[in-house]
């Protein structure tokens, strides 16, 4: 067997189960998830109305570039959506099977494990994919702390030169998860002086680009490369209908960037097979052609975090997050208890699940940057998060006076 896979970390979820394990949460309170990021909107209907007309696709093996009608849609879009030039659909994008795949993918293919201290540099906390994806490249991942003061953003300011020498791969991840903070182009202009320095490769993960609170949708990294007027060297963007559209199952998303880098990748894709379904790809061409869908869901989840922030920070430290659907809450306020204990005891009297940011997070550099912290996902209708808020305002107040 493969000894790299004994250095993975279990994965959050099964760290909560196990926090649960021997719980019976009141049966008073009917089951509310704030835990998992997948989400709880409709599909809309001219999507799967997509899916049923084209199922004839069933019946034929799909390239692993993708078919020219999903590049071009997935080009014209980037081209809308950015203000940038239109990529090269031939060149220049790629359709995945969702994001999480190609990010796993893209390290198996940019890592040169020959070299020897190889390292993946990522944000803490992090999507644990980052971290999973180093080490069975045969690197190592690095963690850069999100600081508070910089609205989470990571303080690459701090780290040493002999690090930032061994990095071959960068992931950044705008909107962030679980803090939902937006690089901004200052961000991104010291990021490619790095990557231009030592030449590692940024992979920019945007997955929740499209669910944003602030007038103007979040900066995406080929935009920044294109207003600092560079190309996309050693820069390849994810993105995914899966937030954008409520269509997690249908795993469709694309890479795109770095024709260079690209090619490579499909290379790798073509002996891995990462090709992706005909149907989907035909659903994914009208998914990405639609912008009112993309509004409309928009306004869903600003009606939500518009409602359910003030309840909470009656009680605990959260803000409206810049964007994505978590609100990432410091919970210490509450004497002498942890994030691990908070959930445990939510779940247990309230029937309310959230995730403890710890587990998000690794300890580095002296510090756990998700510890006191709890991540809940505002995925389901207004009403339940509404719940769910109140259940943990009465909790919280139920713990201060217990103080």
């Amino acid at each position: 067997m493969n000894p790299l896979l004994d250095q993975l970390q279990p994965y959050p979820f099964e760290k909560l189960k196990k926090l649960f394990a021997g719980i019976t949460p009141d049966p008073a309170y009917r089951p509310i998830s704030l835990g998992i990021g997948e989400p709880k909107h409709p599909t809309p209907a001219f999507i799967q109305k997509a899916l049923t007309d084209n199922l004839s696709g069933l019946a034929s093996y799909p390239a692993t570039l993708g078919s020219e009608a999903l590049r071009g849609a997935i080009a014209d879009w980037l081209q809308n959506r950015y203000g940038i030039p239109r990529p090269d659909p031939a060149s220049e994008i790629l359709p995945v099977n969702g994001s999480r795949e190609a990010l796993f993918s893209l390290t198996q293919t940019v890592i040169d494990p020959s070299k020897p201290g190889a390292l993946v540099m990522c944000p803490n906390p992090f999507y644990q994919i980052y971290e999973g994806s180093a080490y069975l490249a045969g690197a190592q991942p690095y963690f850069v702390n999100s600081d508070p003061k910089r609205n989470f953003a990571p303080d690459f300011s701090q780290v040493p030169q002999e690090v930032w020498e061994r990095v071959q791969l960068l992931f950044v991840c705008s909107p962030g998860n679980p803090t939902g903070a937006v690089l901004t182009l200052d961000d991104w202009k010291e990021l490619f002086a790095l990557s231009d320095r030592y030449g590692f490769v940024i992979a920019s993960d945007e997955c929740y680009s499209e669910i944003y609170f602030k007038q103007d949708p979040p900066l995406g990294g080929m935009e920044a490369a294109r207003k600092l007027g560079r190309d996309y060297r050693n820069l390849i963007a994810f993105s995914s209908l899966s937030k954008r559209s409520n269509v997690p199952g249908m795993r469709s998303g694309f890479v795109a960037g770095d024709a260079a880098i690209l090619k490579k990748f499909l290379l790798y894709r073509t002996y891995h097979g990462g090709a992706m379904s005909p149907v989907i790809q035909a659903a994914s061409v009208e998914a990405w052609k639609d912008e009112t869908h993309v509004q409309d869901n928009i306004a869903k989840y600003v009606t939500k975090f518009s409602q359910v922030t003030p309840v909470l920070q009656e009680v605990l430290d959260v803000a409206l997050p810049d964007a994505a659907f978590y609100l990432w809450a410091k919970v210490d306020k509450l004497v002498g208890i942890s994030d691990t204990e908070f959930a445990r005891r939510l779940y247990a009297e309230y029937n309310v699940t959230v995730l403890p940011g710890s587990y998000l997070a690794r300890e580095a550099h002296g510090v756990n940057p998700g510890a006191g912290r709890i991540r809940m996902a505002l995925v389901a209708e207004v009403e339940e998060c509404l719940e769910a808020a109140q259940r943990i305002v009465a909790f919280t107040k139920k713990l201060a006076g217990q103080a």
